[in-house]
């Protein structure tokens, strides 16, 4: 969606009240966001630094981000957000893939991390459908607490009110349809975090979220999870 009437949509969603987090508004109508136009701005290697990844972790080629996935850890950004957009495109190199972006981590929790640490606030996933796979041949059993389509959730000590479908845990937004590509197909994030409210599209169509974020501004991390994954276009805005 080029958002001609994006001004008039983020009002509606900064006057919206947590009050009514259980039951989240109607989707808006399948569209793409490209991330283009006033305000958007394109986030590169000088805007991330490392927290506890090797140095060859994170890669910037040609105006890409590529992760090795190795070690298990995050980069920041340079600068905190609270209310914001995001756009941003990623593909798994292999299948069973896992990785995420995380909002609104705090300086002190990132400052704690380990190495092998992640970091406390609200997660985007991204996981390849292997995932699944993977998970029933490592237990036996069918997955009923994680989806590979778009779950965002609350991590560490950080809490949200998913929006359902809900996880049997209560802890995760599931997505309401299962739009995501399999690897190494290119697929299309849209995150909308405004006022301790997130919403996810994938590509196009908006999937999941969760309100009454806390914390609800922080830092934004990509993470590497034991798989190589290539980000692109990845674009923000700030909001009021």
């Amino acid at each position: 969606m080029q958002l001609r009437h994006w001004s008039v949509l983020l009002l509606c969603f900064c006057h919206a009240s947590p009050a009514v987090a259980q039951t989240p508004p109607a989707a808006s109508p399948a569209a793409r966001i490209d991330g283009t136009g006033l305000g958007w701005v394109a986030l590169g290697k000088a805007d991330f630094v490392n927290v506890n990844c090797d140095e060859n972790t994170w890669t910037f080629p040609d105006s890409e981000i590529h992760c090795t996935g190795n070690p298990v850890g995050v980069m920041r950004t340079v600068k905190e957000y609270r209310n914001l957009e995001l756009v941003v495109e990623w593909r798994h190199l292999k299948p069973a893939g896992n990785s995420g972006v995380f909002l609104w981590a705090s300086e002190k929790n990132l400052a704690s991390l380990k190495r092998g640490g992640l970091p406390e606030g609200i997660e985007v996933q991204i996981l390849d459908h292997g995932y699944t796979d993977a998970y029933r041949k490592s237990t036996g059993k069918e997955p009923d607490w994680f989806t590979t389509n778009g779950d965002v959730f609350p991590t560490g000590n950080a809490r949200m009110t998913p929006f359902p479908p809900v996880a049997p845990n209560s802890s995760r937004s599931f997505p309401r349809k299962n739009t995501t590509r399999g690897t190494p197909e290119w697929n299309h994030y849209y995150v909308r975090a405004i006022n301790g409210e997130v919403r996810l599209w994938v590509n196009g169509e908006e999937v999941s979220g969760g309100s009454g974020c806390s914390p609800a501004a922080g830092f934004l991390c990509l993470e590497s999870e034991g798989s190589p994954i290539e980000f692109r276009n990845l674009r923000i805005r700030e909001l009021p």
